[in-house]
């Protein structure tokens, strides 16, 4: 008698089919609960305050009243006529058109000089960049005390047979004085954005370039210049959003003298908030203050892509 061959009971893919789209198409709830930390943190650290920032700007909200009336665009149409205001976005404008170039320079420079080989290399890249983890309101007394009309600058321009000059009291060069101290404080920072670029190069590159009988300065131009764009790119966009939040200098030094001269906008905020108790005037300024950094960084990177080819 032929022998029967066994049977295999059919099985059910439908139910293994569906359990896999489950998993593929469909929405994983463990996956939501993972990202539920930063949704919180989101709302309530950026969400919440940009939301009330605008509700504040609609009102006359002053924290020392209880009746804070809508009042729709009026803030903003006030700050559009606010002297006060365009002279402290002028006096911004002064310190970013100093401080940016000497920024990029300095750091440039000394990343540069840094990347050789030198001895106490270490001890010169903590040196450059001590300042700025350093309190900056330590960093402005220093300061304050080295612009004195009988500070140490003075005092060496006295022996060279120059006259004093007023760094924090003459309205000229208040702003430039303080965009100088502003480079030393923060050039660290720029020095090692560059130094890490700098050592992302190989050196193959170089020792092709000098077998072909390239100079130092067509080394830089060539090889190094076009590889640090990325890293020119970043610098330039950090100077510009570090600028603009210019407060901790000139409300330590001069707070915002002479004649309105180192009157920034972030301090201008600041002294309606909490000197004049103007929080919905001075939610406007912060809102308009943070609508032309955006633009002008998008401005500016949109432009040194285009210049370098990106």
């Amino acid at each position: 008698m032929a022998r029967a061959e066994p049977v295999e009971l059919p099985r059910r893919p439908e139910r293994a089919s569906r359990g896999v789209r489950r998993r593929r198409g469909g929405s994983n709830p463990v996956g939501y609960l993972f990202t539920l930390p930063y949704v919180l943190f989101f709302a309530i650290f950026t969400a919440y305050p940009l939301g009330f920032a605008f509700y504040l700007t609609v009102h006359d909200w002053n924290i020392v009243r209880a009746v804070r009336p809508f009042v729709g665009l009026r803030n903003y149409e006030r700050l559009l006529a606010d002297e006060l205001f365009w002279r402290a976005l002028l006096n911004t404008g002064i310190f970013l058109a100093v401080h940016i170039p000497l920024q990029i320079a300095v750091a440039l420079l000394l990343s540069v000089i840094l990347n050789q080989r030198l001895r106490a290399r270490g001890f010169f890249r903590v040196a450059f960049f001590l300042p700025f983890v350093t309190s900056g309101a330590i960093i402005s007394l220093v300061w304050l005390r080295l612009y004195a009309d009988d500070g140490l600058l003075n005092a060496y321009l006295g022996l060279l047979g120059l006259g004093p000059v007023g760094w924090l009291s003459d309205p000229s060069v208040a702003m430039s004085s303080i965009a100088v101290m502003a480079t030393w404080k923060n050039v660290g920072y720029y020095l090692m954005i560059f130094l890490a670029a700098l050592q992302a190069i190989p050196d193959q590159l170089y020792e092709e370039a000098t077998l072909n009988g390239a100079s130092a300065w067509q080394r830089f131009r060539h090889i190094t210049f076009p590889l640090l764009n990325p890293a020119f790119i970043l610098v330039v966009i950090l100077s510009t959003i570090g600028g603009f939040s210019l407060f901790v200098e000139p409300f330590v030094m001069t707070g915002g003298g002479p004649l309105d001269a180192t009157l920034s906008l972030v301090l201008y905020l600041y002294q309606q908030a909490f000197q004049f108790l103007r929080m919905g005037y001075a939610a406007a300024i912060g809102v308009v203050l943070a609508l032309m950094i955006f633009l002008v960084t998008v401005l500016q990177r949109r432009y040194l892509e285009r210049e370098v080819g990106y």
